[in-house]
């Protein structure tokens, strides 16, 4: 087989090791996925921020596959309510778990 032939085979079975180790399954997210996830993130918390009735230094956001998780303190149920709506409003948002807590 002539060395042109097997760069050829080397660089095609390395790209694709390449875009099967980027790909996600039901238990860790691949490269894009991450990087949605971080991009909703940071979406939702500057939403939270953006909520003046919110204190939002005490709300954590996580989130996982489009899904976010909300934690922390918070005084009130109302502020409850108030942060999952403002979350569920941000673009990519697929679903909202709150896991806050009164003071």
């Amino acid at each position: 087989m002539p060395l042109r032939n097997r760069m050829l085979i080397l660089l095609c079975s390395m790209m694709l090791a390449v875009s099967l180790g980027c790909a996600s399954t039901t238990k860790q997210e691949g490269t894009g996925e991450y990087v949605d996830d971080t991009v909703i993130t940071t979406k939702v918390k500057t939403a939270v921020l953006r909520e003046p009735t919110l204190s939002s230094f005490e709300i954590n956001v996580e989130t996982y596959k489009g899904n976010v998780q909300l934690s922390g303190f918070v005084s009130s149920q109302a502020d409850i309510n108030r942060a999952i709506n403002v979350a569920r409003g941000v673009s990519g948002v697929k679903s909202v778990k709150n896991s806050m807590q009164l003071k």
